[in-house]
């Protein structure tokens, strides 16, 4: 089957959140900052309010998608040149709060034992990526990632992310990411790595 790479616009946030809520349930981190009661409806909630107001018009989002227009696959980055204004991110930490649920101190408390693998310097950082389950392992994570690193190249800026699995160490690894640091989130929660890939050398 073939699918089309594009650029994510507002008429695909609705099927893109879905891919990400399918690709994210069961995973380490949401599942502990995300209460676990309509935990998918959750999910789905929190992607399409993060894809419509950051992705789509302050970052560049792709999503693979298959014949018919369906979403399978999507990615999205925010660029260091087209910062998010302060007022879109306290509107979506308002939201988040409800969407979390009683995990919400949690989701805090993880953000802060995270907060030094986070960059200062600017990059491209890698938002989110997902895929469909039964669309895995066809390679569409590492096709809808391509352009945001292309236009990380293009920048002349290294690319960053956080990742909460360690297969998808490996992933990013054979991606030309290389592991900057890692936590572990007290009281059980998830080990989270730091990742960091540089501009290539010309």
């Amino acid at each position: 089957m073939e699918f089309d790479i594009r650029r994510i616009g507002p008429e695909l946030v609705t099927g893109v959140a879905e891919v990400l809520a399918e690709a994210f349930d069961g995973y380490p981190w949401t599942d502990w900052t995300v209460a676990a009661d309509r935990h998918r409806e959750r999910l789905t909630s929190m992607f399409a309010l993060t894809v419509a107001t950051v992705g789509v018009p302050y970052g560049q989002s792709w999503a693979a998608v298959e014949p018919g227009g369906r979403p399978v696959a999507a990615a999205v980055w925010l660029r260091p040149d087209r910062p998010v204004p302060d007022g879109v991110w306290a509107t979506l930490a308002d939201r988040t709060r409800d969407l979390a649920g009683d995990r919400y101190p949690a989701l805090l408390a993880a953000e802060s034992a995270c907060a030094p693998l986070r960059p200062t310097a600017p990059v491209f950082l890698l938002a989110t990526v997902g895929v469909r389950p039964d669309r895995q392992g066809r390679g569409l994570g590492e096709r809808v990632l391509r352009p945001g690193l292309a236009e990380a190249d293009r920048a002349g800026v290294p690319a960053a992310l956080e990742t909460s699995s360690a297969s998808n160490v490996r992933f990013y690894q054979r991606l030309g990411f290389t592991v900057t640091g890692d936590v572990t989130v007290e009281g059980g929660g998830p080990r989270v790595w730091g990742m960091r890939r540089p501009v290539p050398a010309v």
